[in-house]
C-alpha cells in the first residue's frame, strides 16, 4: 500500500508509522511525502526515526547502520539524513537514545537543520522581496519563503521546547 502523507514533526510522523504497524501495515519505504507498507502482522514491528550526525551513504553513516543491524535494528528507509529504524516488537518502547546526553544532542541536531533551512530561506526572501518591486514572480516566491521561515520558527519553537522539558524531566 502506498499513502502520501507530510510530516513536520518527527514525533507525529513516528507515532502514526507505529500505529500503521500496530495495524498490520508496516512501513518499507519512504520518499518525500510518500510511504510504502505492507501487510503484515499486526504489532510485529515498532518503528523509531532518528536524524543521523552524516548521512547514510557516507563511510560513518554505513558504519552506524551496520551496527544497528548488528543490534537486530533493520534501517528500512532513509530520506537525506533521516533514517527509518524497525525491529521486533518485545512490548517495550523501541527508543534509540536513552539517556538525556544523547536524546539532547539528538534535538540539537534536529534544530540546527531547521536553522540552516531557515537561514537559506531568509537569505531568498530577503533577495526575492528586493527584486519582488521589479518581477511579480519574485514576489510571490518571497511570500513563499516567508511562509517557509514562520513555519521552520514554529518548528524550532517545539523543538526548543522538548528540549526544556526534557532537561527539567532529567533534573
Amino acid at each position: 500500500m502506498k499513502m502520501r502523507k507530510l510530516f513536520f514533526n518527527y514525533q507525529k510522523e513516528e507515532k502514526w508509522v507505529n500505529e500503521m504497524a500496530a495495524n498490520g501495515w508496516h512501513l518499507i519505504g519512504y520518499k518525500i511525502g510518500r510511504y510504502t507498507f505492507e501487510k503484515g502482522e499486526p504489532g510485529e514491528y515498532d518503528y523509531c526515526m532518528e536524524l543521523l550526525e552524516e548521512a547514510p551513504a557516507t563511510e560513518k553513516g554505513i558504519e552506524y547502520l551496520t551496527f544497528m543491524e548488528e543490534a537486530g535494528i533493520e534501517c528500512v528507509a532513509s530520506n537525506l539524513s533521516w533514517v527509518y529504524f524497525r525491529k521486533k516488537s518485545t512490548g517495550e518502547p523501541f527508543v534509540i537514545y536513552t539517556d538525556y546526553g544523547s536524546r539532547k544532542k539528538h534535538l540539537q541536531r534536529i534544530i540546527g537543520s531547521l536553522a540552516i533551512v531557515m537561514l537559506l530561506n531568509l537569505a531568498t526572501a530577503i533577495f526575492n522581496t528586493v527584486l519582488g518591486t521589479f518581477s511579480s514572480i519574485n514576489f510571490y516566491v518571497s511570500i513563499l519563503n516567508w511562509l517557509i521561515i514562520i513555519a521552520m520558527m514554529l518548528l524550532i519553537w517545539v523543538y526548543l521546547k522538548n528540549l526544556r522539558e526534557l532537561k527539567q524531566d532529567s533534573e
